[in-house]
C-alpha cells in the first residue's frame, strides 16, 4: 500500500504542475478570467507562504519556506513508509499533503515563487488565490483530522 500512497503524491504533483503550466500559458498576470459569479482564474505569484505571508520580506523567505517544505516532505515520506495498510484515511491524507508540498517546493526552487491561479469570491470578498497543491494540502489536513476522530472511536470502542 505504501507505493500506492507515493503514487497518489506523484499524481498530485503532476496535476499541480500541469495546471500551473496551463495557467501560465493562458492567463495574463493579475488579470481575472471569470468562470462563474464566485470563481475566477487569476494568475498570481506568491513569494511567501499561505495567504502571501511574508511575501514582501526581501527574498530570504524563499529559502526558509523551501527548507521547511523539504524537511516536512522527508518526514511525510518516512511516515507514509511506516503506516499500516489498514490506515487508509491517514495514508491518503499524508499522500495529499506530500504531493502538495512537493508541488509548491518545485515552484519555489525553480521559479522563486509559487504559481497560484484559483480565485474564489463572494461579491467583493476574495479568498486568496491558490493552486492544486494548496487544495491537496488542505484536503490532506482535513483527512488527518478525520483520521484522529476515527482512531479515537476505534480505541474507545475497543475498551
Amino acid at each position: 500500500m505504501t507505493w500506492f500512497w507515493y503514487g497518489v503524491s506523484l499524481l498530485v504533483i503532476l496535476l499541480d504542475q500541469w495546471t500551473k503550466s496551463l495557467a501560465e500559458a493562458n492567463l495574463a498576470y493579475g488579470g481575472a478570467r471569470e468562470v462563474t459569479s464566485w470563481f475566477d482564474l487569476t494568475l498570481a505569484y506568491n513569494r511567501g507562504a499561505a495567504f502571501s505571508f511574508l511575501s514582501d520580506a526581501g527574498g530570504w523567505q524563499r529559502w526558509f519556506f523551501t527548507a521547511i517544505a523539504a524537511l516536512v516532505s522527508v518526514a511525510l515520506t518516512v511516515w507514509i513508509w511506516r503506516i499500516g495498510s489498514r490506515q487508509r484515511v491517514l495514508g491518503l491524507g499524508l499522500a495529499l499533503i506530500l504531493g502538495g508540498a512537493l508541488g509548491n517546493l518545485y515552484d519555489r526552487l525553480v521559479l522563486g515563487h509559487v504559481i497560484d491561479f484559483i480565485s474564489w469570491h463572494y461579491q467583493h470578498y476574495y479568498w486568496p488565490a491558490f493552486n492544486i497543491a494548496d487544495a491537496a494540502i488542505s484536503c490532506g489536513a482535513a483527512l488527518l483530522i478525520i483520521d484522529m476522530f476515527l482512531q479515537r472511536e476505534q480505541e474507545e470502542g475497543g475498551k
